[in-house]
């Protein structure tokens, strides 16, 4: 009996056992005829079922295929499913042309929108087609309300609908594109009208980087685009009359009336689906007859804007014909609902209704709901149509208490953002479900509206809006929106009525630049901050992180003469009288405070670490550090200690302060930028020094937890050269061809900026494919040559030690196993390799395989120094257990010495270097025939 397979969650419904037999082993790269005998099968079966699955996903080829399978199985949009459909609690009556019209409208590449006036029921097609499409859009997608969106937020809200993150520093445009392009996804956007220039710049963007993506728009207005399919919404016609007595028997199963008054009611309300819901809602009350005599009352009291459109001035009639209906409380209510864009809870309506209690004011909302005036919105919360909504505004500012209403808004806003802060520091449990509630982020529940207040407030001293920014920037920057974080920091900045206030708004939005590796942004941050700081501790302090950051995250030819200027700033300030120290920043740790004096001196010590160098000034520096108390400034200073280690070529002593960085991380509040930038840079720093001591299963392991732990997330090219590296140097070269490319196309689509301190993971791809005959070790070469800005790696000093190693390694290899005549791929001859190898390194963190690997290949190539450069790189096995045996290996060669040569394999054996153990197993088997 053929076994079972159960359907993951990352598969299409519809998927039978086989086929996900056969999904699995196209996912692991095997091929056709692998799988074949794998499942004890024909070949040409395994090629019908590949071809069935490329048609339900929607999908060109194989590789594609994977890439879907993996995203899928892990992203929390499933195939075939578009999330955030509006669920409606009533049937969908009518509307079966423009259906079908839109339905065959999507299967073309086009953009469809969907166009006709406010109230006409855009949103319910939308709904509906997007729900009958979905078998058609295997890939899935979302629906997305713009409504509550304010400019500049359309790009974040496809991404939150989607189930996307940032991955700094790639753009989240192409994080949008690349999981719409996975196959056939659908987008449908949703109230766009006042959005329409930016919305259209995102159509046009997702139509050159996924053409095969639905796009369904629905505004009031034609977005103008290019190719667009138009389908016009127009009022009902012959279904009007059944839409409004399916509403009103909803209501009152018994209602009845005649046919002629319905179509008089359906006919004054220009077949307007909102005005006739609305209508229904009070038959029951009023009977028809009472109904169609306050239908002309309102429509003669709205009667004199003409400067609206005729079915606009109908939805308004019956809107302001229920709005006269309530009493003054409700009124009042209703307007000042009216700055909530997104929604509300009971807290919000009370915070604009401060004269009322909390349950006179929840017994207004429901009284509200149920003259339809309001809506449930899940939960706890209620929202008002947009076109109620836009009619209660109208009536704030004919009441003249716009200013009033903005200003509480503005109270709530702050508190309810100090209040889901707060929360953040919440121990025991992830930071995620800190800030989640049962179903939805608590934090996204109320982001627009924080936005949209924030938004409102000029830029000038003001308490709440001060309060506000800076929560708002806090809770951004944990749920990851960090560039939004940095323009939150700098608002708060903006609105601080005290000079700490600005200053501590700008240390914020350095440190967010720098967990987003923005060096450049984060200096000219910190530079300001210096400036508007009253004091001089502060100043002090604030100069003295600038200069460590210009050594710690910059690199340019351009950088002496701007530390040469920052140095001199911090040494003017700190010779001043320190009237008052610098205390932590806001956002420090909450342990003990470290005295503020301590904490500066300190500072200027690390910073003046790493301005003069040289071990003892570091060493002074960490122990000015551990004096502190303050584990972000520890932190600093034991990267100033391992700068001064590395130069020092003391590589285990660099293992050994890592694993004390990456114990003082544990208790970090990753929420805070401050905090995030240490975690990323110990990550970092801690994976590079596993490596440089050849500990490569640590390196590997690390590289892992720092996908988990890193608070920035995953990103392709800053992250993957952490994993490829190790894999590279364990012989695990069908993972690096997988995570490589990946690595290259990101960073293509960032821009392309230089990054030499990534450029060594492009290498050890080309040292992979080197290694394994693929013939693409130059092309890999030169594209760790762009990376890093330069046509020669002996130019990039934190490239030039990886790339002599993997050149000599290479070179020693092509002449010892694969028996060719000795030649370099890009050099002439071995000497120059060698001497590559043996250079004097500026940047040493690979030294000790560039010295063991130049040491090797004057062995192999029978140099007449070789014996000299074993002995001089010896001292280099002390520190690597890599370089310890590509030594021994090379002294088994030299001096045809059997325990070298099995001490090396026990030593490649120790740290997981599957190629090099079985090279040099192969070493020992000729030498036994020989």
């Amino acid at each position: 009996m053929r076994r079972m397979v159960p359907r993951k969650p990352g598969e299409p419904h519809g998927l039978s056992p086989r086929e996900a037999e056969v999904l699995a082993g196209v996912t692991e790269q095997l091929s056709n005829a692998q799988i074949a005998r794998r499942l004890q099968v024909s070949v040409r079966t395994v090629e019908s079922h590949v071809s069935s699955l490329l048609r339900k996903y929607g999908v060109a080829d194989r590789t594609a295929l994977t890439a879907m399978n993996r995203h899928l199985s892990s992203t929390s949009v499933k195939p075939g499913r578009i999330t955030q459909i509006p669920v409606s609690h009533t049937s969908f009556v009518g509307r079966r042309q423009e259906r079908q019209d839109t339905l065959a409208a999507l299967a073309h590449a086009a953009p469809v929108c969907l166009v006709g006036p406010g109230g006409v029921g855009k949103t319910r097609l939308g709904a509906v087609v997007a729900q009958a499409a979905s078998r058609e859009f295997s890939a899935g997608g979302a629906f997305v309300d713009l409504a509550p969106i304010g400019e500049g937020f359309v790009l974040r809200a496809v991404a939150d609908a989607l189930g996307l993150a940032e991955r700094p520093p790639q753009p989240l445009a192409e994080v949008v594109a690349e999981r719409l392009a996975l196959g056939r996804s659908l987008l449908v956007l949703d109230n766009c009208e006042h959005l329409l220039e930016e919305v259209g710049d995102l159509v046009e963007r997702l139509r050159a980087t996924c053409p095969r993506a639905g796009i369904l728009l629905a505004s009031r207005e034609r977005p103008g685009l290019a190719g667009e399919r138009v389908i016009t919404v127009p009022p009902l016609a012959g279904e009007a009359e059944a839409l409004f007595l399916d509403r009103a028997r909803a209501i009152d199963p018994a209602f009845t009336a005649e046919p002629a008054a319905v179509a008089e009611v359906c006919a004054r309300l220009d077949g307007l689906p909102l005005a006739i819901e609305l209508a229904a809602s009070r038959v029951a009350a009023l009977g028809i007859d009472a109904l169609l005599v306050g239908l002309q009352d309102a429509l003669r009291l709205l009667s004199g804007a003409r400067g609206r459109p005729r079915r606009h001035r109908s939805l308004r009639a019956v809107i302001g014909w229920s709005y006269d209906l309530l009493d003054e409380e409700e009124r009042t209510l209703l307007r000042r609902l009216s700055v909530f864009a997104g929604g509300f809870d009971l807290a919000a309506a009370v915070a604009v209704m401060p004269d009322l209690s909390p349950s006179a004011v929840a017994d207004l909302i429901g009284r509200l709901v149920d003259k339809s005036l309001a809506g449930i919105a899940g939960g706890s919360r209620w929202r008002l149509l947009e076109t109620i909504r836009a009619f209660a505004a109208d009536q704030l500012t004919g009441s003249g208490e716009t200013e009033a209403a903005l200003r509480l808004r503005l109270r709530w806003a702050a508190q309810a953002a100090e209040t889901l802060e707060a929360r953040l520091e919440g121990g025991g449990q992830p930071l995620e479900s800190r800030l989640r509630g049962s179903r939805q982020p608590q934090f996204d529940l109320v982001a627009d509206d924080l936005r949209a207040t924030l938004a409102d407030t000029p830029a000038v001293p003001d308490r709440d809006a001060h309060r506000l920014a800076r929560s708002l920037a806090h809770l951004t920057f944990a749920r990851g929106h960090h560039r939004e974080a940095i323009d939150h920091y700098l608002a708060a900045a903006d609105r601080a009525r005290a000079a700490t206030d600005r200053h501590a708004g700008l240390l914020n939005a350095a440190d967010t630049a720098v967990a987003i590796a923005d060096g450049r942004l984060a200096l000219r941050l910190l530079l300001q901050a210096a400036d508007v700081v009253g004091d001089t501790g502060r100043r002090t302090a604030t100069l003295a992180s600038a200069l460590a950051l210009t050594h710690r995250y910059l690199r340019g030819s351009d950088l002496p003469p701007v530390r040469a200027q920052v140095a001199e700033a911090l040494q003017a300030a700190a010779s001043k009288p320190q009237s008052a120290p610098a205390p932590a920043p806001t956002s420090a740790p909450a342990s003990a405070p470290a005295p503020a004096g301590d904490r500066t001196a300190a500072l200027v010590a690390i910073a003046w670490a790493w301005q003069r160098g040289g071990l003892e000034l570091a060493r002074t520096a960490a122990d000015s550090a551990r004096r502190c108390g303050d584990p972000l400034v520890l932190l600093a200073a034991l990267d100033v200690l391992t700068g001064a280690n590395v130069q020092a070529g003391r590589m285990r002593t660099v293992q050994r302060i890592s694993q004390e960085r990456l114990a003082l991380i544990k208790d970090l509040p990753a929420h805070e930028p401050a905090a995030a930038a240490e975690i990323v840079d110990t990550f970092h720093s801690a994976a590079r020094a596993a490596l440089c001591v050849g500990d490569l299963p640590a390196a590997i392991a690390l590289a892992g937890r720092a996908e988990v732990e890193d608070p920035i997330g995953e990103h392709p090219y800053l992250s993957i050269p952490k994993l490829i590296r190790p894999l590279a140097l364990s012989g695990r070269f069908s993972k690096v061809f997988h995570q490589a490319p990946a690595m290259w196309q990101a960073w293509h689509q960032a821009g392309r900026p230089r990054s030499t301190w990534l450029s060594t993971g492009v290498y050890a791809a080309a040292l992979a494919h080197g290694l394994a005959g693929t013939g693409e070790f130059a092309l890999w070469r030169s594209r760790a040559l762009e990376m890093a800005g330069t046509d020669d790696p002996a130019t990039a000093p934190v490239l030039a030690a990886f790339a002599a190693f993997a050149d000599a390694r290479l070179a020693t290899h092509t002449h010892v196993i694969a028996g060719a005549r000795l030649t370099a791929p890009t050099h002439d001859d071995v000497a120059t390799l060698v001497e590559r190898a043996f250079a004097a390194f500026s940047s040493r963190w690979y030294e000790s395989y560039a010295r063991a690997a130049g040491a090797e290949l004057a062995v192999v190539a029978g140099l007449p120094e070789a014996a000299e450069l074993v002995a001089a790189a010896s001292p280099y096995a002390e520190q690597s257990t890599w370089a310890a045996a590509s030594l021994a290996r090379a002294r088994g060669i030299l001096y045809d010495d059997h325990d070298a040569l099995t001490e090396a394999v026990d030593l490649w054996t120790s740290i997981n270097a599957r190629f090099e153990r079985a090279c040099t197993l192969r070493l020992l088997s000729a030498r036994a025939q020989g």
